[in-house]
């Protein structure tokens, strides 16, 4: 199992990063959490896991590894997969997932692409007092780094189309959220509010 990749971070997007460790590169799927953490970083260390399936093998990155652990109590719940999790994690923030679980808020879980009423009233019952043994630590909230030679709305569209949103529709919500929000919005204000548009 890969623990940890330390290296210099090489192509970053709100939904992957290419880390090249020792001349070795390696593709990364990281949450919206993870890329506000690094995306004014050149270098660092990510938190790993490796999701292997019969047909393929996928890397997981996250900056801090409460969020790992809590990606991990998220896939150990029935029919919520790795890239559920992942989409969990980019449509709130850490400790917001954890204090719905908490509060048994199932109705805020629903709010998320892929999260029926069922799956989450199961992460409710599966996980309400595990997760209220833990606390994360909250970074400071930056900006974010606009991907060179393209717009918000064309990394919106693509980060959507990472975390498994065919892309006619991501970029119907995305105009559909920049219509109804304005064109002012933050790559990850931008990115959240289309999640709930899908």
């Amino acid at each position: 199992m890969i623990a940890f990749l330390q290296g210099n971070f090489m192509q970053l997007t709100p939904a992957k990063l290419i880390i090249d460790v020792g001349g070795v590169g390696y593709e990364v799927n990281i949450s919206l959490h993870t890329y506000e953490a690094i995306s004014k970083k050149e270098k660092g260390m990510l938190h790993t896991y490796l999701h292997i399936t019969e047909n393929a093998q996928v890397l997981f990155g996250f900056h801090e590894l409460q969020e790992k652990d809590l990606f991990l109590h998220l896939i150990s719940v029935s029919g919520v997969g790795a890239s559920t999790a992942r989409m969990m994690l980019s449509g709130m923030q850490p400790e917001e997932i954890i204090r719905a679980i908490v509060q048994g808020e199932a109705r805020q879980l629903e709010q998320i692409k892929g999260i029926g009423k069922k799956s989450a009233e199961r992460l409710v019952l599966e996980l309400r007092d595990k997760l209220s043994k833990i606390t994360l630590t909250q970074n400071p909230t930056g900006g974010f780094a606009t991907v060179a030679k393209s717009t918000p709305s064309q990394d919106a569209i693509q980060a959507l189309v990472s975390l498994g949103i065919q892309k006619a529709v991501a970029e119907k919500a995305v105009d559909k959220t920049l219509q109804a929000q304005g064109s002012d919005l933050n790559l990850e204000t931008l990115i959240k509010a289309a999640l709930k548009n899908c």
